[in-house]
């Protein structure tokens, strides 16, 4: 691509000044990177309710153990 040799070009139709700047507002927004978002914080009373390694199984069983204290 050549620094003369436009982005994109209209094809067909008279677009307007405001159809232009929406159509750049939609490619710049689109081709800008994603930010990545944090993970929410768990907090510490939540956390306490659930142990490591109490996930539910499924199977034989399963509603009777889900009752169970571990």
């Amino acid at each position: 691509m050549s620094a003369e040799e436009p982005l994109f070009r209209i094809v067909r139709g008279v677009p307007t000044a405001e159809e232009l700047a929406a159509l750049v507002g939609a490619i710049m927004v689109r081709t800008r990177p994603a930010a990545a978002t944090a993970p929410a914080a768990v907090s510490q009373w939540a956390r306490s309710a659930r142990p490591a390694g109490a996930t539910p199984v499924a199977g034989p069983g399963a509603w009777r153990a889900s009752g169970l204290p571990r």
